[in-house]
Protein backbone atom coordinates (compact mmCIF):
# COMPACT_ATOMS: atom_id res chain seq x y z
CA UNK A 1 0.00 0.00 0.00
CA UNK A 2 2.55 2.33 0.31
CA UNK A 3 4.45 1.67 -2.41
CA UNK A 4 1.37 2.66 -4.21
CA UNK A 5 0.44 5.39 -2.61
CA UNK A 6 3.80 6.95 -3.22
CA UNK A 7 3.21 6.49 -7.04
CA UNK A 8 -0.31 7.63 -6.61
CA UNK A 9 1.21 11.14 -5.24
CA UNK A 10 3.69 11.25 -7.62
CA UNK A 11 1.26 11.19 -10.49
CA UNK A 12 -0.65 13.64 -9.22
CA UNK A 13 2.10 16.11 -8.39
CA UNK A 14 2.93 15.43 -12.02
CA UNK A 15 -0.66 15.70 -13.07
CA UNK A 16 -0.98 19.12 -10.94
CA UNK A 17 2.49 20.63 -12.89
CA UNK A 18 1.40 19.46 -16.32
CA UNK A 19 -2.30 21.22 -15.57
CA UNK A 20 -0.70 24.26 -13.99
CA UNK A 21 1.62 24.99 -17.30
CA UNK A 22 -1.44 24.55 -19.13
CA UNK A 23 -3.24 27.37 -17.23
CA UNK A 24 -0.46 29.46 -16.91
CA UNK A 25 -1.31 33.36 -18.59
CA UNK A 26 0.23 33.13 -22.35
CA UNK A 27 3.26 35.57 -22.78
CA UNK A 28 2.28 38.78 -23.31
CA UNK A 29 3.48 39.97 -26.85
CA UNK A 30 5.70 43.09 -27.17
CA UNK A 31 3.45 46.12 -28.25
CA UNK A 32 3.94 47.43 -31.79
CA UNK A 33 5.04 51.05 -32.50
CA UNK A 34 2.24 52.87 -32.69
CA UNK A 35 2.46 55.78 -35.56
CA UNK A 36 3.73 59.39 -34.80
CA UNK A 37 1.21 62.18 -35.88
CA UNK A 38 2.58 63.97 -37.86
CA UNK A 39 4.65 66.72 -37.14
CA UNK A 40 3.38 70.54 -36.50
CA UNK A 41 3.32 73.05 -39.19
CA UNK A 42 5.86 75.98 -38.06
CA UNK A 43 7.31 78.97 -39.86
CA UNK A 44 5.64 82.20 -41.75
CA UNK A 45 4.77 82.73 -45.36
CA UNK A 46 3.95 85.48 -47.33
CA UNK A 47 0.71 85.33 -49.21
CA UNK A 48 0.42 87.84 -52.17
CA UNK A 49 -2.82 88.60 -53.58
CA UNK A 50 -5.18 90.33 -55.79
CA UNK A 51 -6.96 93.70 -54.08
CA UNK A 52 -10.22 91.90 -54.74
CA UNK A 53 -9.80 89.20 -52.36
CA UNK A 54 -8.80 91.66 -49.36
CA UNK A 55 -10.98 91.06 -47.19
CA UNK A 56 -11.60 87.26 -47.65
CA UNK A 57 -7.87 86.26 -47.85
CA UNK A 58 -7.32 88.00 -44.18
CA UNK A 59 -10.45 86.17 -42.63
CA UNK A 60 -8.93 82.65 -44.18
CA UNK A 61 -5.25 84.11 -42.97
CA UNK A 62 -6.62 84.10 -39.92
CA UNK A 63 -8.46 80.87 -39.90
CA UNK A 64 -5.08 79.25 -41.56
CA UNK A 65 -3.11 80.38 -38.46
CA UNK A 66 -5.82 79.39 -35.96
CA UNK A 67 -5.54 75.97 -37.29
CA UNK A 68 -1.70 76.24 -37.26
CA UNK A 69 -0.71 77.65 -34.11
CA UNK A 70 2.63 77.62 -34.83
CA UNK A 71 2.38 79.62 -38.39
CA UNK A 72 2.03 83.10 -39.57
CA UNK A 73 0.45 84.05 -42.67
CA UNK A 74 1.66 87.73 -43.95
CA UNK A 75 -0.35 89.13 -46.54
CA UNK A 76 -0.08 92.00 -49.49
CA UNK A 77 -2.81 93.20 -51.81
CA UNK A 78 -2.13 94.57 -55.07
CA UNK A 79 -3.24 94.52 -58.53
CA UNK A 80 -2.14 90.88 -59.80
CA UNK A 81 0.07 92.93 -62.52
CA UNK A 82 1.67 94.61 -59.86
CA UNK A 83 2.28 91.64 -58.17
CA UNK A 84 3.55 89.99 -60.83
CA UNK A 85 6.15 92.00 -61.11
CA UNK A 86 7.10 92.36 -57.28
CA UNK A 87 7.64 88.31 -57.95
CA UNK A 88 10.16 88.90 -61.00
CA UNK A 89 11.63 91.45 -59.35
CA UNK A 90 12.68 88.56 -56.51
CA UNK A 91 10.55 90.02 -53.78
CA UNK A 92 10.14 87.10 -51.30
CA UNK A 93 7.11 85.56 -51.23
CA UNK A 94 5.23 81.56 -50.98
CA UNK A 95 2.18 81.68 -52.43
CA UNK A 96 0.44 84.07 -55.35
CA UNK A 97 -3.12 84.38 -55.75
CA UNK A 98 -4.12 86.35 -58.88
CA UNK A 99 -7.52 87.38 -60.17
CA UNK A 100 -7.18 85.93 -63.76
CA UNK A 101 -5.44 83.29 -65.68
CA UNK A 102 -2.92 86.36 -67.71
CA UNK A 103 -0.66 87.23 -64.30
CA UNK A 104 0.19 83.40 -63.37
CA UNK A 105 0.70 82.15 -67.05
CA UNK A 106 3.42 84.70 -67.06
CA UNK A 107 5.06 83.44 -64.15
CA UNK A 108 4.23 80.00 -65.44
CA UNK A 109 6.34 80.88 -68.43
CA UNK A 110 9.28 82.44 -66.67
CA UNK A 111 9.81 79.47 -64.47
CA UNK A 112 9.01 81.16 -60.60
CA UNK A 113 5.85 78.77 -59.94
CA UNK A 114 6.57 75.76 -58.08
CA UNK A 115 4.11 73.00 -60.31
CA UNK A 116 1.22 74.05 -61.82
CA UNK A 117 -1.66 76.46 -60.61
CA UNK A 118 -5.11 75.79 -59.43
CA UNK A 119 -8.51 77.85 -60.32
CA UNK A 120 -10.14 78.23 -56.87
CA UNK A 121 -12.91 81.22 -57.58
CA UNK A 122 -14.42 83.15 -60.25
CA UNK A 123 -15.77 86.72 -60.19
CA UNK A 124 -18.10 89.11 -62.33
CA UNK A 125 -17.83 93.00 -63.14
CA UNK A 126 -20.61 95.01 -61.78
CA UNK A 127 -21.25 98.83 -62.12
CA UNK A 128 -20.49 100.51 -58.54
CA UNK A 129 -21.92 103.83 -57.95
CA UNK A 130 -22.03 106.43 -55.05
CA UNK A 131 -25.26 105.48 -52.62
CA UNK A 132 -27.37 108.77 -54.12
CA UNK A 133 -26.22 107.45 -57.92
CA UNK A 134 -26.13 111.51 -58.55
CA UNK A 135 -25.67 110.49 -62.57
CA UNK A 136 -28.37 108.28 -62.58
CA UNK A 137 -26.36 105.22 -64.09
CA UNK A 138 -28.92 102.32 -64.44
CA UNK A 139 -27.06 100.77 -67.84
CA UNK A 140 -23.56 99.88 -68.67
CA UNK A 141 -24.48 102.16 -72.10
CA UNK A 142 -25.16 105.00 -69.51
CA UNK A 143 -21.55 104.98 -67.95
CA UNK A 144 -20.62 106.71 -71.93
CA UNK A 145 -23.01 109.28 -71.42
CA UNK A 146 -21.17 112.64 -71.88
CA UNK A 147 -19.75 114.31 -68.50
CA UNK A 148 -20.18 111.08 -66.38
CA UNK A 149 -17.32 110.77 -64.65
CA UNK A 150 -16.09 106.45 -65.14
CA UNK A 151 -12.97 105.37 -63.18
CA UNK A 152 -12.10 101.62 -64.14
CA UNK A 153 -8.80 99.51 -63.78
CA UNK A 154 -6.08 99.66 -66.46
CA UNK A 155 -5.92 97.71 -68.42
CA UNK A 156 -2.94 96.09 -67.03
CA UNK A 157 -5.00 94.46 -64.48
CA UNK A 158 -7.27 92.17 -64.57
CA UNK A 159 -10.45 94.25 -63.69
CA UNK A 160 -9.26 96.52 -66.69
CA UNK A 161 -8.79 93.30 -68.90
CA UNK A 162 -12.37 92.05 -68.08
CA UNK A 163 -13.58 96.23 -68.47
CA UNK A 164 -11.97 96.21 -72.24
CA UNK A 165 -13.44 92.59 -73.15
CA UNK A 166 -17.08 94.11 -72.09
CA UNK A 167 -17.07 97.14 -73.97
CA UNK A 168 -16.89 94.86 -76.84
CA UNK A 169 -19.72 92.26 -75.35
CA UNK A 170 -22.06 95.64 -74.87
CA UNK A 171 -20.89 97.68 -78.39
CA UNK A 172 -20.12 100.52 -76.23
CA UNK A 173 -16.43 102.55 -76.14
CA UNK A 174 -15.73 104.32 -72.53
CA UNK A 175 -13.90 107.51 -71.68
CA UNK A 176 -12.77 106.81 -68.33
CA UNK A 177 -11.36 109.87 -66.81
CA UNK A 178 -8.82 107.49 -64.52
CA UNK A 179 -7.44 104.32 -65.04
CA UNK A 180 -5.99 102.66 -61.55
CA UNK A 181 -4.04 100.15 -60.69
CA UNK A 182 -6.43 97.96 -58.33
CA UNK A 183 -10.01 97.66 -58.48
CA UNK A 184 -9.45 98.43 -54.75
CA UNK A 185 -8.74 102.05 -55.99
CA UNK A 186 -11.52 102.10 -58.29
CA UNK A 187 -14.30 101.35 -55.48
CA UNK A 188 -12.28 104.06 -52.99
CA UNK A 189 -13.11 106.99 -56.14
CA UNK A 190 -16.46 105.87 -56.32
CA UNK A 191 -17.33 105.83 -52.64
CA UNK A 192 -15.50 108.54 -51.39
CA UNK A 193 -17.58 110.73 -54.97
CA UNK A 194 -14.47 111.25 -56.82
CA UNK A 195 -16.28 109.81 -59.12
CA UNK A 196 -19.97 109.01 -60.67
CA UNK A 197 -19.20 105.19 -60.95
CA UNK A 198 -16.80 102.37 -61.31
CA UNK A 199 -16.41 98.97 -63.23
CA UNK A 200 -15.81 96.21 -60.04
CA UNK A 201 -16.32 93.21 -59.07
CA UNK A 202 -19.52 91.83 -57.50
CA UNK A 203 -17.69 90.58 -54.51
CA UNK A 204 -16.30 94.50 -54.08
CA UNK A 205 -19.70 95.87 -54.10
CA UNK A 206 -20.76 93.21 -51.39
CA UNK A 207 -18.10 93.87 -49.44
CA UNK A 208 -18.36 97.73 -49.13
CA UNK A 209 -20.47 97.76 -46.50
CA UNK A 210 -23.16 100.06 -48.03
CA UNK A 211 -20.30 102.48 -49.25
CA UNK A 212 -21.52 101.80 -53.12
CA UNK A 213 -24.45 101.05 -54.92
CA UNK A 214 -24.29 97.92 -57.14
CA UNK A 215 -25.77 98.34 -60.92
CA UNK A 216 -26.23 94.94 -62.66
CA UNK A 217 -26.07 94.08 -65.90
CA UNK A 218 -27.27 91.36 -68.32
CA UNK A 219 -24.02 90.43 -69.66
CA UNK A 220 -22.04 90.38 -66.93
CA UNK A 221 -21.54 86.93 -67.14
CA UNK A 222 -20.07 87.17 -70.62
CA UNK A 223 -16.92 88.05 -69.07
CA UNK A 224 -15.93 85.96 -65.85
CA UNK A 225 -12.23 86.31 -64.33
CA UNK A 226 -11.18 82.73 -62.85
CA UNK A 227 -9.10 83.25 -60.14
CA UNK A 228 -5.75 80.94 -59.82
CA UNK A 229 -3.12 79.95 -56.84
CA UNK A 230 0.14 78.74 -56.21
CA UNK A 231 3.16 77.78 -54.64
CA UNK A 232 5.98 80.22 -55.76
CA UNK A 233 9.27 78.22 -56.77
CA UNK A 234 11.61 80.30 -54.73
CA UNK A 235 9.31 79.68 -51.35
CA UNK A 236 11.56 79.78 -48.17
CA UNK A 237 8.45 77.18 -46.24
CA UNK A 238 7.40 74.81 -48.97
CA UNK A 239 5.62 72.95 -46.86
CA UNK A 240 3.34 75.23 -45.00
CA UNK A 241 2.91 77.11 -48.37
CA UNK A 242 1.49 74.01 -49.46
CA UNK A 243 -0.25 73.75 -46.96
CA UNK A 244 -2.29 76.83 -47.35
CA UNK A 245 -2.97 76.46 -50.73
CA UNK A 246 -4.66 73.06 -50.10
CA UNK A 247 -6.95 75.05 -47.38
CA UNK A 248 -7.78 77.45 -49.77
CA UNK A 249 -9.10 74.87 -52.20
CA UNK A 250 -10.87 73.11 -49.05
CA UNK A 251 -14.75 73.19 -47.78
CA UNK A 252 -14.47 75.81 -45.27
CA UNK A 253 -12.17 78.20 -47.22
CA UNK A 254 -14.64 77.63 -50.50
CA UNK A 255 -17.90 78.04 -47.96
CA UNK A 256 -16.11 81.79 -46.72
CA UNK A 257 -15.29 82.49 -50.81
CA UNK A 258 -18.96 81.63 -51.55
CA UNK A 259 -20.39 83.96 -49.26
CA UNK A 260 -18.32 86.62 -50.52
CA UNK A 261 -20.03 86.45 -53.44
CA UNK A 262 -17.09 85.05 -55.34
CA UNK A 263 -18.51 81.56 -58.00
CA UNK A 264 -16.96 78.29 -58.06
CA UNK A 265 -14.16 77.77 -60.69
Amino acid sequence: MKLKFVAFTVLATSTALVLAACSSPAATPTPTATKSAAPALTGSITVLAASSLTQTFTTLAADFEAANPGVTVQTTFAGSGALVTQIQQGDPADVFAAAAAAPMTTLQTGGQLQGSSTNFATNTLEIAVPPTNPANIQTFADLAKPGVKLVICAATEPCGASSVAMEKVENVTLNPVALEPAVANVLTAVSSGQADAGLVYKTDVLGSGGSVKGITFADSGKVINTYPISVLKESKNQKVAQAFVAFILAAKAQGVLAKAGFGKP
